[in-house]
């Protein structure tokens, strides 16, 4: 197939960045997204000029490296697919394709499609570890779990940092990324000790980042590739409520 395509080419950080267009020619249906964009640089590589940049590694679904907004939607048209498991039979002959990097405060462009997701990271350092002794490995079964909890951790733990949540959310909200790091700990017997102190501190680091607030709109669960539920949103507002009256900053239990 024959595709026009409209990529967003920028330098470095402080350089003006606007989208250029593309013609690309005998793209096969069968190859993914990130293959296509492959094919793209081939081109201009022999034709001296300089290649797209931007983020892949695992090319499986798994690291979140490879998040691009496609016709204006985070990882592209197809529900709970990152942009390297989209393929080119969800486009036709003829299309015009925009090709953007995330939008948002938080994510500073690089170059070209490559952001800094660095703040993400930052959010899990400010609390999204738990306190244990050094030494050896525990027993398995030392901490029963039950498997509800077990569940809800699991599912929160799905989160691949990827951040399409902020580039769909109008307000480019970090909430659902920062409520499912926050729920995969909180959900678990192991987490209840530093349980709201962790709430306040990856929240506040989030507001830090300059990401906005959230006011339920829910583009955010609609693009994640892994279907995080906005019921971790919830979750986490209800533990900043309980961290407020048990006073911020202080190393409390879960009482309930």
């Amino acid at each position: 197939m024959k595709l026009t395509l409209k990529v967003w080419r920028q330098a470095n950080r402080t350089s003006a960045g606007a989208m250029v267009d593309y013609t690309l020619d005998g793209v096969s249906e069968d190859s993914s997204f990130l293959e296509m964009l492959d094919m793209l640089n081939e081109d201009l590589i022999k034709a001296d000029q300089e290649p797209v940049a931007f983020d892949h590694d695992c090319r499986e679904g798994i690291c979140g490296m490879c998040g691009l907004v496609i016709n204006g939607i985070a990882h592209g048209p197809e529900r709970a697919t990152t942009t390297c498991q989209l393929h080119m039979r969800h486009f036709k002959d003829g299309d015009v394709v925009y090709i953007e990097p995330w939008r948002a405060r938080g994510f500073p462009v690089m170059k070209d499609l490559i952001v800094d997701r660095t703040s993400l990271d930052r959010i899990v350092q400010a609390g999204g570890f738990i306190s244990v002794n050094t030494g050896a490995a525990p027993d398995g079964n030392a901490v029963p779990v039950p498997k509800p909890a077990a569940d809800r951790s699991m599912d929160a733990a799905s989160c691949i940092s990827c951040g399409a949540c902020v580039a769909a959310c109008p307000n480019a909200s970090a909430m659902l990324f920062t409520s499912a790091k926050l729920g995969h700990l909180n959900s678990l017997p192991q987490g209840q000790p530093e349980r709201y102190d962790r709430a306040i501190l990856m929240v506040e680091q989030m507001d830090a980042e300059g990401f906005g607030g959230c006011t339920n709109i829910g583009e955010c669960a609609a693009v994640c590739p892994k279907e995080i539920s906005l019921d971790f949103i919830a979750a986490m507002n209800r533990d900043l409520m309980k961290a407020g009256f048990k006073g911020a900053g202080k190393r409390v239990g879960a009482d309930e």
